[in-house]
């Protein structure tokens, strides 16, 4: 009876200690106040500022649009790219210096300006080296898609290229196959780029008050890292079942082997 009891508490500490709590696999938990209704500003973002590495996307119109073709890809040469490939050929990449090479313009330096700056700058040293105001010059500028990667306990690890203005650290994980069950969605890092080099930040994604936090929108050439639980370590399973049938699996190997050691 002591052999079953000693058993029984193993089995019991096991389950205990191995598998994933369910609290630590949903999201949006509302862990400051007991009520049912949840008021939330969503973080204001602010303007993302151009960073090295950086694409581009320039187009300039005009009334006569022959006058400002050699500002706009042709893209005819790349029809069987992905828009992702697309963008690298024909966009302006942002160089160690903080520049990009405009055709007729030269060398500009975008480096920590917003697009809508470029924008303005841009047209400002058309209509100064290039044109008049009756040209009616208009310049569009945006960032050639949100690239950012992830890695870690994530379904598909890599790099993500998404062609929207903004995208949440929740969309952005969907986009590589979500959490598996074993990361830590507690402790989700967030490596981001500063002129000053990278800074490391943590997100709780089952707190629902993360959405008030200034790194809930993903930037571009953002690092996502989501880091294991320690339940992967022990490999024992993800919940209460798999725990169970992984130590009792164990247990009957144990007892079988001492049964056949003691008899012979």
């Amino acid at each position: 009876m002591k052999n079953v009891s000693a058993v029984i508490v193993l089995l019991l500490v096991g389950i205990l200690s191995s598998c994933i709590p369910h609290k630590d696999t949903v999201y949006y938990q509302n862990k400051s106040t007991a009520t049912d209704t949840i008021n939330l500003l969503v973080e204001q973002q602010k303007p993302y500022r151009v960073q090295i590495n950086d694409i581009l996307n320039i187009q300039v119109k005009a009334l006569d649009q022959e006058n400002v073709a050699i500002f706009n890809p042709i893209g005819d040469a790349n029809l069987n790219a992905s828009s992702a490939e697309r963008a690298y050929f024909d966009g302006f990449t942002v160089d160690t210096h903080g520049n990009i090479r405009v055709p007729t313009l030269g060398y500009i330096n975008v480096l920590g300006r917003t697009t809508e700056e470029i924008q303005k700058m841009i047209e400002e040293q058309l209509l100064v080296e290039q044109f008049k105001e009756t040209a009616n010059i208009f310049v569009t500028v945006k960032l050639a898609g949100l690239r950012y990667s992830a890695s870690g306990e994530v379904g598909s690890p890599g790099t993500q290229t998404l062609f929207q203005e903004r995208v949440n650290i929740y969309q952005a994980i969907a986009n590589v196959g979500e959490i598996t069950d074993f990361g830590n969605r507690k402790d989700v890092h967030i490596i981001r780029q500063y002129p000053q080099g990278q800074q490391i930040h943590h997100l709780d994604l089952t707190d629902v008050q993360v959405m008030e936090s200034p790194f809930y929108f993903v930037q571009p050439n953002d690092m996502i890292y989501v880091p294991p639980l320690k339940q992967k370590a022990i490999g024992l399973g993800t919940n209460g079942i798999q725990t169970f049938t992984t130590i009792l699996a164990v247990i009957t190997s144990i007892s079988s082997i001492i049964l056949l050691t003691t008899r012979l």
